[in-house]
């Protein structure tokens, strides 16, 4: 297939599907998915109901998984306050599950096979059931397999018990994924053998006598060193790009160019969602600024930008005033080899321009070993010095005589485990950054406004006024060549729980030993971000954590039970970065 045709998908989508006998040579009796703007449910009871459908993003038919036969499934719209029964139908040969992505419930509720309950059989019907006790955008997912990545994942909207001080004329949700139509199993197997398989932009020789001709031979020989004796690429920036994916905006194609309608002048709310297994998105409209309103499902200090990234597990809502008669909604892949892309427009059949992705950035030095200031070159550490005493539930600042209470802000001092010292880690930083003003590799200096972390400040402030009893510390490791990822060099497989204390306050630092960026989801409890100082910033529940960054969250372990915490970039998560809390 021409590759313009797989990035660009079918302009019908899987629509055409259904002109095909491959649902009937597959035996399967049902129409093809419904793809687009996902049908919407309200109300407090619910009848969900999972299987399989055909879908035809790329001229190549494939079997969906699907909530009542819908890629997205059915946007679920409730109320703050109330209770929502869910019963939700396997159909398929297979076990599955929903979580309730950012929804706050009894860990009974939160559908994750294993940790919270054992999954739903083939044929059994699973109810859920809990109280809402938040309003925002927040969406839903399977946490079985790879069901997620192939279909099945929703978007839910929780309408305030009171007026809602985000005074709009419409919304719209722009919910973004990616498609492979290969399995994602043999995608996964083809990492493991080779973690960079389907890195289309390493350096060339093109690249090296650019350098040579900027930087000078010397400086371009010692730069191509550098990265071979570390066995990494500077341009490994995600596991899979367009060669693999297709880049979805509402279940559609970029060639089929999903359209959400305004009248001039109308303030659009826009709740975008990236409901993606594996691509974090550049999203911006071009002669349109967004003001940001909601993070996460949490109002913020309204700032207005031009341009944000969001990963996986991520929500941002924003509002916009168009003025003109169409507008491209564009959201390039964050390795720059594709998009997802669709229109505002005052009528269907209305397009704009779409820009053309932005150059590959190389990954720098701060991306490797993070704040260089006063470092020497021992900081990207790969001996077994300074490795410090602690167990799989990660460094325990108050056991280790740091007193009974954590400091007013996090600590400054780099402590790696023993188990990072192993065959699962390739690199380690000893000196992080701490800043929350990056906006990450590929968007610095582009001449855009670009949202960062440091810009997100939660209304309200901080839901717990306690500071830390207590401060924990995990790293984010993994060895690219052999494609392992895990907490402390440890995967979950090999790990034990993290325990808080019911009802503590405790601080977690997140400190990224790896080239990659994670968004970060725990699950039952918020994780409200703080500087670097100790102040509050932003309550969140998925965290993008950068390369060679140090973040710090403060947790109230309010909700008993067992729950996951874990990298929202599904194969990282399924090669080892998750472990299991527990709060007794």
């Amino acid at each position: 297939m021409p590759r313009r045709r797989f990035v660009q998908g079918l302009a019908a989508g899987g629509v055409m599907l259904g002109l095909s006998p491959f649902a009937h040579a597959a035996g399967i009796v049902s129409s093809q998915a419904r793809t687009g703007t996902a049908p919407v449910l309200t109300g407090t009871e619910f009848n969900l109901e999972v299987g399989q459908s055909p879908v035809n993003f790329t001229g190549n038919p494939r079997m969906a998984f699907t909530i009542n036969g819908s890629v997205p499934a059915p946007t679920l719209r409730w109320r703050e306050g109330d209770t929502v029964t869910i019963r939700v139908k396997n159909t398929l040969k297979e076990d599955t599950s929903i979580h309730w992505h950012g929804i706050i419930l009894p860990y009974q509720m939160d559908g994750v096979p294993g940790i919270s309950f054992p999954g739903i059989p083939p044929g059994e019907t699973f109810v859920y059931q809990f109280k809402l006790e938040q309003s925002g955008t927040y969406w839903y997912h399977s946490h079985s397999g790879m069901q997620e990545a192939q279909g099945m994942y929703g978007a839910i909207i929780v309408e305030p018990r009171d007026a809602d001080p985000i005074r709009v004329d419409r919304d719209h949700i722009i919910q973004f994924s990616d498609w492979t139509d290969e399995h994602p199993m043999r995608v996964l197997s083809k990492l493991k053998a080779q973690g960079d398989y389907y890195n289309y932009n390493k350096p060339t020789v093109v690249d090296f006598f650019r350098d040579v001709s900027e930087h000078g031979m010397r400086a371009a020989m010692d730069k191509r060193q550098m990265w071979n004796e570390m066995r990494m690429s500077p341009t490994d920036l995600a596991d899979l790009s367009a060669d693999v994916l297709t880049y979805l905006m509402n279940g559609t194609t970029p060639a089929g160019n999903w359209t959400g309608l305004f009248r001039p002048g109308e303030r659009v709310r826009l709740r975008f969602v990236n409901g993606a297994a594996n691509t974090f998105y550049d999203v911006r409209i071009p002669g349109l600024k967004m003001t940001v309103v909601q993070a996460d499902g949490q109002n913020v200090e309204p700032v207005t930008v031009d341009e944000f990234r969001f990963g996986p597990g991520q929500t941002y809502d924003v509002v916009v005033q168009p003025k003109d008669d169409a507008y491209t909604v564009f959201a390039q892949s964050m390795d720059r080899t594709g998009y997802a892309r669709g229109t505002l427009a005052v009528r269907e059949g209305l397009t704009a321009p779409v820009p053309p992705l932005d150059p590959v950035e190389w990954l720098t030095m701060t991306d490797m070993m993070g704040d260089m200031g006063g470092m020497d070159h021992g900081a990207m550490n790969h001996g077994a010095a300074g490795a410090a005493a602690m167990s799989h539930d990660g460094i325990d600042h108050a056991a280790m005589g740091h007193g009974l209470s954590a400091p007013l802000g996090p600590s400054k001092t780099v402590r790696h485990a023993r188990t990072e010292y192993g065959p699962s880690v390739d690199m380690r930083v000893d000196t992080p950054r701490t800043n929350l003003d990056d906006p990450g590799i590929g968007l610095r200096n582009n001449g855009r406004r670009v949202l960062t972390l440091a810009d997100l400040h939660t209304l309200g402030g901080p839901m717990d006024p306690r500071g830390a009893e207590r401060e924990i510390e995990l790293h984010l490791t993994g060895h690219m060549e052999r494609y392992s990822w895990s907490f402390d060099g440890v995967e979950f497989g090999q790990s034990t729980p993290v325990h808080f204390r019911y009802g503590e306050r405790v601080r977690v630092i997140l400190h990224n030993d790896t080239m990659m960026t994670h968004p970060m989801h725990l699950h039952g409890v918020w994780s409200e971000l703080e500087t670097s100082d100790g102040e509050f910033q932003a309550r969140l529940h998925t965290i993008p954590v950068q390369p060679a960054q140090r973040i710090s969250f403060l947790v109230t372990a309010d909700a008993l039970g067992r729950w996951a915490w874990h990298c929202h970039l599904m194969f990282h998560m399924d090669m080892g970065m998750f472990r299991e809390v527990v709060i007794a």
